[in-house]
């Protein structure tokens, strides 16, 4: 089988001015990257918004070993980045996504048993529902030859999702059409004023800030809505759903501190879980179906797993171990595509990574962006290639570098959740249809909070022919 290399962004030049790179930055995090990047243990840039100015350097890791001390076993001395909290303050407050410290410990013994009601089997029915309407919203634009935007049709399937996850509801139509809307403005400006955050930028006064503040609150609005019915009902004595997340964040006490989650901070959590349940499966969803749709003869094997195995059955939890393929192809996609391209970690006090000294106040910054894409742990690292998790190298390989869901005590607690709901939607996608590629169209990745294509992601769409 010939490998399909999708297309990367281009490294940067050897040797570029210093505005040349900011400019890249702000508009993506791969567009600093050298050739030489996917080989390095570690890379340094340098920031600062005037001359007279202190640098303020940010460094690159990928290096296996170094990427365990950052983000295992010294993860203390590492904590979240206060650019995340930048970027993402006004949408989800001082929530555990970036939340440091006693307060990060006493949200995430709160969140942890919370999570439990999102345990796979618990909700898979929750899940096809699900992905039974976005199957049927697929079907409805099929067969017409004109491209679909199959990126926002996996951001409304995985909204939903997390949506009858948390609140044991649906989302609307309209709320998912203005939920989608403004996170497409937050994400952008979010990002861009973040980076300007390494050179001391005082966002506030750029533009776009209050675009990116409006977006944040529409986005809340739709969450706190049916939370606000949730508490109401609650403390009326009405009948509320037991089983559900929601209904865990409120009933929970931490077991610490006796203290429960308040409403804001409740709706800060809930607004993290939704931002951080839905995007980055509906990223790694759409580079799947772009990669499918480029190497047809992954398509098809993905196809014939789904008619054997499912058939004409209803998809059922026993079904999702004998997807094995199918879960490769996401897992591939998160490789070459990795939602979260870059975990920022920032180092207060100075330190030494490798043979590098870290002045105090750098940003160190993992990239699953560089590390699953090195060329001495990865056979053709930059090519599609689903088989290679069931080589003995590409486990080898996956064992040291490969973690879409971050790792160490800050590894994602949905991570199961998130492979469950692709398996399943791709495998009920694959047994109805067929995707090709728009000519036309060529994908621009860029990683600002999830790595998305610019342009979208756009593929013709055919129901398959029966039997």
């Amino acid at each position: 089988m010939s490998l399909f290399t999708p297309p990367r962004p281009a490294t940067a030049p050897e040797k570029r001015a210093t505005l040349t790179q900011r400019i890249a930055l702000l508009r993506s995090g791969l567009g600093t990257f050298r050739e030489g990047s996917y080989g390095q243990t570690m890379g340094r840039h340098g920031f600062r918004t005037l001359p007279l100015l202190k640098k303020r350097w940010i460094f690159t890791v990928r290096d296996p070993e170094l990427v365990r001390e950052v983000l295992v076993k010294r993860a203390e001395d590492f904590p979240k980045s206060g650019l995340m909290d930048a970027m993402l303050r006004a949408l989800t407050g001082y929530s555990i996504f970036v939340s440091n410290g006693e307060i990060w410990g006493r949200q995430r013994r709160l969140i942890d048993p919370a999570l439990e009601q999102a345990r796979v089997r618990d909700v898979f029915a929750r899940m096809l529902e699900a992905a039974t309407v976005a199957t049927a919203r697929m079907e409805a634009l099929a067969d017409t030859g004109e491209p679909v935007r199959v990126d926002m049709e996996m951001t409304r399937f995985a909204a939903d999702v997390i949506f009858r996850t948390i609140f044991s509801e649906p989302i609307s139509d309209t709320a998912a059409d203005r939920v989608i809307a403004a996170f497409e403005v937050f994400q952008g400006v979010a990002y861009a004023h973040g980076m300007l955050g390494l050179a001391r930028a005082p966002s506030r006064i750029l533009p776009g800030w209050g675009r990116a503040r409006r977006a944040a609150r529409i986005i809340r609005k739709a969450i706190d809505e049916p939370l606000r019915r949730r508490l109401a009902d609650h403390a009326a004595g009405r009948p509320t759903p037991d089983n559900d997340i929601l209904a865990a964040l409120i009933g929970g006490v931490d077991p610490v501190t006796g203290t429960a989650f308040d409403g804001d901070e409740l709706l800060d959590q809930i607004a993290m879980l939704f931002l951080a349940g839905h995007e980055t499966s509906a990223s790694a969803l759409a580079w799947s179906l772009y990669l499918m749709a480029e190497a047809p003869e992954v398509q098809a094997r993905v196809q014939a797993e789904a008619d054997a195995v499912l058939g004409d059955d209803q998809p059922a939890f026993e079904h999702m171990k004998r997807l094995g393929f199918t879960r490769d192809v996401f897992r591939e996609a998160m490789r070459l595509y990795p939602p979260v391209a870059f975990l920022a970690r920032d180092c207060p006090a100075g330190d030494r990574l490798g043979k590098k000294d870290i002045p105090p106040g750098s940003v160190v910054m993992v990239s699953p962006w560089l590390s699953h894409r090195q060329a001495e742990r990865w056979a053709e690292p930059h090519a599609f290639d689903p088989d290679r998790f069931g080589c003995p190298e590409g486990k080898a390989a996956m064992a040291g570098g490969y973690f879409p869901f971050s790792v160490g005590p800050r590894v994602c607690p949905g991570a199961a959740f998130a492979l469950q709901e692709a398996v399943l939607v791709l495998a009920m996608l694959s047994r109805r249809l067929r995707f090709e590629a728009d000519p036309a169209w060529t994908p621009v990745p860029v990683a600002r909070l999830t790595l998305r294509s610019a342009n979208g992601v756009r593929l013709r769409v055919f129901r398959r022919a029966e039997g």
